[in-house]
This record gives structure tokens, sequence and C-alpha cells, in this order.
């Protein structure tokens, strides 16, 4: 019979048949941190000329299983490759049969920002998959081990025995970075397993506390070591990988100035490898830039060369890509800007909206891209024509999290290319007049949204006013941050009707209602004592107890609907037949 173990997330170890087992472990992966997911598009890798030293001595120390020292870390400065290079071995030890488990970190994907799903396979095996929850759950894995060698059938020659992690730093929070090493340290060092560890990351601290030299870290004597761009000049892999990538550009343009034995100019790309200064994400961009197929790479390319700084004008070590992105920024605001349709919408605050709900910076909840279109006041299809110019840096991909209500094909969500880009929109100090305080993103999408309701007619977009309502919760603070102007607003354009309304079809509105239900006691307090405006607030009382109502009888047909609250919280002392025949009066009024 075969056999499989596995590791619960009560860290029980139980023997269990292999159907039970692969179900288990089905239920607990994170496909889209596979090496070839389908979530991560495109994802870079080294030209098979480019970084030949570092990957050989990566391969050497994969294939010499007598080294005793069974991690190696590579760690580097933002663009230096490090994913490009742990992708390539990745796809070199998937060939030679001895991938064991590929897992790349992603800051912007909430299925792979953190430690909930870790599994001891890059892809699922029948043969042999533990997997587990927690860091800790880590050290049942030598037990599990020890069974399996108690197998006649264990074979630890055809084991596949290479572990790749890329990207710890983008692992959300340092304890959980620190626990994984420590974790890694007692499971895979301090014991006889078969598998070999390379990890790539920057040099952050849960990193710096492990490999340290003075004092030496817990894992420094036990780790081969690797600091990429201190060790390894990338200049000569970056200026053959520009001259190549050019070149087939320039083969497939349209433009006969392209396909010239004179283009690029020498001069030209010499000042581009000058200005990447060993990051690899600089060279990516600009290609990407200049294989921008509505216009002519020649002119696309010399636009680059014109804007970059020469070596002696370099003062900063990301100033070189921050004068790249900001060009290709203010270039697409010019154009987006210009067009008709588009005039008086600002594409700065436009973009750090969707950057903002990428990486959930106000809300524990991110909105696709066709219902960001929607709350900001966009045609269908605006987030398209918003980055139609901005290719080179972000794309549009489906979200890992799909909502209620969302299919995967409805779901998308902004992805950054380089992560080094979203850190230049959030830092005033990198992106200077093209920067974006996140409070006026707020201030605008509360706004566009109030204004998005009062547009509707009433028989609204049912779908419209449930997104709308629960976006406004989240992005005025429960309320807080709505003007009396907005409060006064909601309640004469009828927007608790149409929430109420929306319940009835709208998945999203009814299992996100606890949100809206949150806000209303505070708009109710406002308009009462603020405003002075006491049959408005009943009339809001009104659909907020109808809401209580429906939320108990969710959480009375499914317990985890949503987090218990005491919901003593609301309008103490509240009379509902008076509020019932005070509504009906409103409603006659109106």
């Amino acid at each position: 019979m075969n056999l499989q173990f596995c590791v619960t997330s009560s860290t029980i170890v139980k023997l269990i048949d292999c159907r039970k087992g692969w179900e288990i472990l089905l239920d607990n992966i994170a496909s889209n941190a596979f090496y070839d997911s389908a979530a991560r598009s495109d994802p870079p890798k080294c030209d098979e000329d480019t970084r030949v030293e570092v990957i050989g001595e990566v391969m050497d120390w994969i294939n010499d299983r007598d080294d005793p020292k069974r991690l190696l870390c590579m760690t580097g400065a933002a663009g230096a490759g490090k994913s490009a290079l742990v992708q390539t071995i990745a796809e070199r030890c998937s060939d030679s049969g001895i991938l064991g488990c590929a897992l790349f970190f992603s800051s912007q994907d909430p299925s792979r920002n953190d430690l909930t799903h870790i599994t001891i396979s890059g892809k699922p095996s029948k043969k042999t998959a533990s997997s587990f929850q927690k860091p800790s759950e880590l050290r049942w894995i030598p037990s599990l081990f020890a069974l399996l060698r108690a197998n006649g059938n264990w074979d630890p020659n055809r084991f596949p025995y290479i572990i790749l992690i890329d990207g710890l730093d983008e692992c959300s929070g340092e304890e959980n970075q620190a626990e994984l090493l420590s974790s890694i340290k007692h499971c895979l060092l301090d014991s006889d397993l078969p598998f070999r560890m390379f990890m790539a990351s920057r040099p952050e601290w849960a990193i710096r506390n492990a490999l340290g030299s003075e004092p030496p870290g817990y894992l420094y004597h036990s780790t081969h070591y690797i600091p990429l761009s201190d060790k390894y000049d990338a200049t000569n892999d970056i200026r053959r990988y520009l001259w190549r990538r050019i070149r087939d550009i320039g083969s497939r343009s349209r433009d006969h100035r392209a396909k010239s034995p004179s283009w690029p100019r020498k001069q030209g790309v010499e000042k581009l490898v000058v200005a990447a200064s060993g990051q690899f994400a600089y060279a990516a961009t600009v290609v990407k830039y200049v294989s921008e197929r509505h216009s002519s790479p020649v002119d696309r390319l010399q636009t680059v060369i014109n804007r970059t700084p020469e070596e002696s004008q370099l003062a900063r070590p990301f100033e070189t890509l921050d004068i790249l992105y900001a060009r290709i920024l203010s270039t697409a605001r010019e154009l987006y800007e210009a067009v008709d349709t588009n005039r008086g919408r600002n594409l700065l605050l436009l973009l750090r909206a969707h950057q903002i709900n990428l990486e959930f910076g106000v809300c524990p909840l991110r909105f696709n891209a066709h219902r960001m279109d929607e709350l900001l006041d966009l045609n269908r299809g605006g987030h398209d024509t918003l980055v139609s110019d901005l290719h080179s840096l972000v794309v549009f991909l489906p979200d890992p999290w799909i909502y209620p209500g969302d299919g995967p094909e409805h779901s998308p969500v902004m992805h950054f290319y380089h992560r080094s880009f979203s850190e230049f929109l959030e830092s005033e100090i990198r992106s200077k007049n093209l920067f974006v305080p996140r409070m006026q993103v707020i201030t605008h999408v509360v706004d566009a949204v109030v204004q998005g309701i009062k547009r509707t007619s009433l028989e609204p977009s049912r779908s419209y006013v449930g997104h709308a309502l629960v976006a406004l919760a989240l992005y005025s603070n429960k309320g807080e941050a709505l003007s009396t102007e907005q409060v006064l607003s909601l309640s004469h354009h009828d927007a608790w009707r149409k929430f109420d309304d929306a319940l009835t079809t709208d998945e999203f509105a009814m299992f996100h209602a606890p949100k809206v239900s949150d806000m209303m006691p505070l708009i109710m307090q406002r308009l009462t004592h603020e405003l002075k405006e006491p049959r408005l607030a009943d009339a809001l009382g009104y659909y907020h107890d109808k809401l209580i109502k429906f939320i108990e009888g969710m959480r009375k047909e499914d317990p985890n609907y949503w987090p218990p609250r005491d919901l003593s919280d609301s309008e103490e002392g509240s009379d509902s037949e008076e509020k019932e025949e005070r509504h009906q009066e409103e409603s006659t009024d109106t």
C-alpha cells in the first residue's frame, strides 16, 4: 500500500492513505509560488550567456552533495537580478529531476507573501509530501523522514533534493522571516535530511542577523554565502543583454532605421550600461520601454539615452533607475491627460489608487480592476487605458484572492514588474514632484464614491452600490473621514435604501455587510448631534436595524459568516416600530 506522511496544522504526525494525504496537500499549497505558475506571468530569467559565473557557482554547490554546508544564501540589492537567477536555477534543476521545491515569495500576491501555505514539494508529488501552515511545523519533518527511511523502498539518491526560495524579504514581517530561517536551521541544518537549499533575498534584518560575521549569526558557520552585488560585476552581462535585446527589437520593427547595422550606436548603449550600475531591473525596464509597439524603438531608445545622466552626475544608488521611472511616468501622464475623455483626470493619483488597493494600503480588502474603474468614475476598461503607456512597468493579472461575486476571469489587479517601482511611487524623496500622498488618494476615492452614489437613479446598479458603500466604509474609516456635505448627500440620495436593495442580489454586499453596518452608527450620531437632522438619522436607523437582523440571520446559517462583534454597539434604546413609522413619514416627505 502506498503511504504518505503529513503534518497537519495541529502538528500531529499521522500516517494516512495516499488519497487523503493528496487532498490535504492540495488544500494547503500556494500554487502561485511555483516556478512555472501561470500567476507568475513571463517570469524573469537569465539570457543564455549572462550570469555564467554565478550560475556556475550555484550549480557546482548544488551538485556537490558532499559539501557539509547545505544552505546557500545569496543576497543582493533591489534590481540586481536575484529572481532571474533563481528562476534559471529552478528550470535547470527541474530538467535534471532534482528540484524538490521552488517557492517564490511576492509582496504583491497575498497567496505567497506570508507563511500560511508552504509545501515540501515544488509541485505536489504523490510519492512524498509534507505540508505545514506554520514555520514551527517544519520541526516535525525530520520525524517524517525517519519513518520514510524505515520503509524499504526509500532511496535517497533518487530523491529530488533541491529546495529554492526566492524573495524572503517579500515575506511579510521581519519576525516571520526570522522564524522561517530559524526553523530551516532546526529541521534542515541540524538534521541529516537529504535536502539542500538555495535562498535569495535582499539583505534585510532577518538575513543580516542570521548570516552576520561580527558577531557570528546562527547560520554563519553552516551557510555558503554569495553577496551578489559585491562578488560579481554584472556590467558585461548587462551590456550583452542590452545589445541582444535591442537588436532583436530592431529586427522586428517597421522602422527602417531600427534595421540599420549602425543602430543602436555604441556610445548610447555604453551610457545605459554605466547608468545601470549593476541593476538588471534598469536594463530590463529600458528594453520593455523600447519594445512598445505603438511607436518607433529608435525614438524611444533615444529618449532614454538623452535623459540618462553622465556617470559623474550620479549621486544616489537608484538615481538612474528613478530618472528612468520618472521619464516613463511623465510621458505617460502627458499622453493620458491630453486625451479629451481623460481631461481633468490625474494619472498619477489614479495609478497610486491602484497601487494602494493592490497592497492593502488602506483596508484589508482589495477590489478588482473593473470595480476600481467604477469606484474611480472611469469608463469600463479604464484601467487598461490608464496604463497603456506604462506596460514596461506594470501589468494587470488575475487576482489570486477571488471574493464572492467575482470569477477569475473578472478579477484582474495591478502588478509591478519590479518591486523597486512600487517603492518609487511610495517614496516622496525618490519620486519628487510625481509623488502623490496616500491621504490625497483616500480623499479622492471617498469623494468619487459619494458622487457615484449620488448619480445613480432610484433603481441603480445594485452591484455598484454594494461595492461602493463597502469601499466607502473602508476608505472613510467607518465614516470618520466624511465631510458634512458627504454625510448629507448619502442620506438625501437614498444610499441606505439602495444598499438594502443590493443585499437581495449582490453576493459581495452580502458578504461584507458588517463593514457597512459598522459605519452607520457614527453617521447617525453625526446627523443627530452635528447636523441637527434627527429625521434623517431615524431613517438611517431603520435600515441599520434591518442590516443587523440580516447579519444575525446570515450568522445563524453560517457561524463562519463573519467574526462576531458586540451588536450592543448599535444605537441603544432604539424602538424599531417607532423608527418604522418615522421612516414611512420621511419616505413620504421625500
